[in-house]
């Protein structure tokens, strides 16, 4: 069977990377979620004695487990030799195939007419024995898989069916001969299938090792496929009156459409089950190997993180065209528990807390929070990480908690839009012109009208990507040497799914203000500016509050005042920088006996620098 993607040349490369990870153990569970036509499954099947299949296209799923079901077929009851009988009849019907994909009942030229009545014959007679139960379920898959391949050695295409030759080629015009598909020794043990899109049933599907071998580029399987699909499904349906093709659009993937590809992908490897990820990509894909790694680290233990580079022979069609060097990619990596995985803020925000999460979700009470309130939330790190029923989002400058808000829509629109302004204003790194034109469109907008999908595009591209406006709220940040990199753009992707996975309320209102949304069952995190660092957000020069001494006793009143309620929490907090020590909230944090755990932080631009948290539980 000629299919797009083949990986049958790859399969001693996977078998050694499962060796190399002590992974070929039959008691493991194998999950070949993309199965094409089934020649990675196969050759696994005496390898682990429990192999789910699943692919989009119903022919795939029939394809494969015919295959794994192969040596399993012994015909008992049916009482003679399928193949010994199709062959040696004569009989044709003039069917769905002969009619629409033969010139006996139409001008398309998939099969000879004497073709395609043997085909429609060969399908019915299939149909009949499972009517009349005298072939089992696994009979009936291995003889359809059969015909698949049958069917594919006397077709009158280039390989795939999304059209058919305007002359006859020599192998289309050969009587087709009803015979057996190639498969592995042995017997496979539990064969589990679905016929569904991964995204869908990634997160049912109970799995020890995840095989992925997603689509790469704009090739869209069902439209390449639709015949054998119909073929299959023996539902005749509607055809275009050009190439014959069942409606495709239940059968579209948005593996195959750029940033799409990126979302599904981060989307699986959050959700599987599966303790390791085998990933088969090449870089002619939509998804760069810097995406690819990005995103595995982020949920995968990166000690056990690998990429080889197989040189590949490339299938190549005008929608599919590459620079020299094509290379195939495998990766792998083990993943990290749940409780371990890290969102990261697309916003390169001053003071972020990305890093001191694990040690914030370490000194949380133990059971689980009802509502978590992130008072002072900024890039938003640690209310993003934590799992409560609710989560209040808080700030101060209404572009900031816009931006986050705007994060939680649609991911797909939201990098199309961005990727539109990108090419629109010619946005490179350094480059000034197209830059400030942007910069000026958003400033000449009225404030409630901005789009923060535009103030974002301007913070990738400006000055170390920071949030900077002037006391007339003009964004000012002047251009940098920064992107949209891939890096960025994997940060961007898991931080909007989990924003709308969440249940997460935003505010703009003082930090005082938020008593009215905290009663005993609240936790309250507290990240304020410190006296000691300041942050062009908030250095009280642009619009905003600053922050002051004063700001910071009416922040201990209030914390007093979560604490005399019964209402727990935890406040971050800089004791000391170089020389300056701050004993006012030391001295505050004794006097009521609030517990001072210290944290260690890289140093960065400060020496001797203490940071903190205190918690009053």
């Amino acid at each position: 069977m000629r299919y797009l993607g083949s990986k049958e040349s790859l399969i001693g490369s996977i078998r050694a990377l499962l060796q190399d990870h002590n992974l070929l153990q039959r008691n493991l569970i194998f999950f070949d979620a993309f199965c094409g036509m089934g020649s990675v499954a196969d050759s696994f099947k005496q390898s682990f004695d429990h192999i789910i299949v699943n692919d989009s296209l119903k022919c795939a799923t029939i394809f494969t487990r015919g295959k794994l079901f192969s040596n399993r077929c012994t015909f008992q009851t049916l009482g003679f030799d399928p193949f010994a009988f199709l062959n040696e009849s004569t009989d044709n019907a003039h069917g769905f195939i002969y009619q629409n994909y033969s010139p006996g009942g139409s001008t398309r030229m998939y099969f000879t007419e004497e073709n395609a009545g043997r085909i429609d014959y060969f399908r019915m007679q299939i149909e009949e024995w499972k009517e009349h139960n005298v072939i089992t379920e696994e009979e009936y898959i291995y003889l359809l898989a059969c015909l698949l391949e049958s069917v594919s050695d006397v077709s009158n295409t280039a390989g795939v069916y999304g059209a058919f030759l305007k002359h006859w080629d020599q192998r289309a015009l050969k009587p087709i001969v009803f015979g057996k598909i190639d498969s592995a020794e042995g017997i496979a043990g539990v064969i589990d299938s679905f016929n569904d899109k991964i995204e869908h049933i990634v997160s049912e599907v109970d799995c020890d090792i995840l095989y992925l071998d997603p689509p790469y580029t704009q090739n869209q399987y069902g439209t390449q496929y639709h015949l054998l699909e119909t073929l299959i499904l023996n539902d005749n349906p509607p055809i275009s009156k050009v190439t014959g093709s069942r409606p495709t659009t239940p059968m579209r993937s948005n593996w195959s459409k750029m940033y799409h590809s990126h979302i599904l992908f981060e989307k699986v490897v959050a959700e599987t089950k599966a303790n390791h990820i085998i990933l088969s990509y090449n870089n002619d894909g939509f998804m760069s190997k810097d995406y690819i790694e990005k995103t595995l680290k982020r949920f995968g233990i990166e000690e056990t993180y690998s990429c080889t580079a197989i040189d590949y022979k490339k299938y190549n069609n005008r929608k599919c065209q590459g620079a020299e060097g094509h290379q195939e990619y495998l990766f792998y990596i083990q993943k990290k528990p749940i409780d371990d995985v890290i969102v990261e803020s697309p916003l390169n925000y001053t003071g972020s807390k990305s890093r001191m999460v694990p040690i914030i979700k370490q000194y949380l009470p133990q059971e689980p929070q009802k509502t978590f309130v992130d008072a002072f939330g900024g890039g938003f790190n640690v209310g993003i990480n934590i799992q409560a029923d609710k989560v209040i989002y808080n700030d101060i400058n209404p572009f900031v908690e816009g931006l986050i808000k705007s994060f939680s829509t649609d991911t797909y629109e939201y990098l199309l839009y961005v990727s539109k302004l990108i090419q629109k204003y010619g946005l490179t790194p350094n480059e000034k012109e197209g830059y400030s034109a942007l910069r000026d469109k958003y400033n000449n907008t009225p404030i409630p009208k901005r789009d923060p999908r535009m103030l974002y595009t301007l913070i990738l591209y400006g000055f170390q990507q920071q949030i900077r406006f002037n006391t007339d709220y003009s964004f000012n940040n002047p251009v940098g040497s920064r992107w949209f990199n891939e890096c960025l753009l994997s940060k961007f992707i898991s931080f909007a799914r989990c924003s709308r996975a969440k249940n997460i309320e935003y505010l703009n209102v003082s930090f005082e203000k938020l008593i009215d949304y905290i009663d005993k069952d609240t936790f309250v995190y507290a990240d304020p500016p410190y006296r000691s660092t300041l942050g062009v957000y908030n250095d009280g020069k642009r619009g905003f509050e600053g922050w002051t001494i004063e700001h910071e006793q009416r922040l201990c009143l209030f914390l007093d005042q979560l604490s005399q309620r019964g209402v727990r929490f935890m406040l971050s907090y800089v004791l000391q920088v170089e020389g300056l020590y701050n004993e006012d909230i030391a001295n505050w944090a004794h006097k009521n006996q609030y517990k001072i755990i210290d944290v260690e932080t890289p140093q960065g631009r400060y020496n001797n620098r203490r940071e903190v948290l205190i918690i009053n539980y």
